[in-house]
């Protein structure tokens, strides 16, 4: 089931000349923001996966750090298995965009539901409540999360 997750990230390419960190640092305690590393232009593959390969939901960070401006940016992709239950219902200082790129996903933003499809885009702007899910109960879904705030 999982063995399409790895199928989520680009072939990588040779690593540039600048280090660059593809996972989030270690949580800071609670109410304390995490310092984050500035962002520099150049590639960014995908880190390794947060959860165990029996997980329903597997995620891989590309980068999360900060843009000129004090603008915080995190990118990863997502895999959810056929009927797997939706994220935990959120809502934070930043937006986020996510692009489906297989299957079918239902997106609940400010309690409207949608469904996306391989190739739709969706929106939840900074504060809405939201959550995502897989809407098959019989294929995955794969999508690309952007988030772009200030610091959190």
């Amino acid at each position: 089931m999982l063995l399409a997750a790895p199928a989520l990230a680009p072939a990588a390419e040779a690593p540039s000349a600048a280090p660059q960190a593809t996972t989030p640092p270690a949580a800071a305690p609670r109410g304390v923001p995490r310092p984050l590393s500035n962002l520099a232009s150049g590639q960014y593959p995908p880190g390794a996966a947060s959860a165990p390969p029996t997980a329903t939901h597997v995620s891989h960070h590309y980068m999360l750090g900060m843009l000129p401006d004090n603008i915080r940016l995190e990118a990863h992709d997502s895999w959810q298995a056929p009927g797997a239950p939706h994220e935990a219902i959120g809502h934070h200082k930043h937006s986020e965009i996510w692009f489906v790129r297989e299957g079918e996903a239902i997106l609940m933003t400010a309690g409207v539901t949608r469904t996306l499809k391989a190739g739709d885009m969706g929106l939840c702007i900074a504060g809405d409540e939201h959550y995502i899910a897989n809407a098959s109960q019989t294929e995955p879904v794969t999508y690309l999360v952007l988030a772009v705030g200030p610091p959190e």
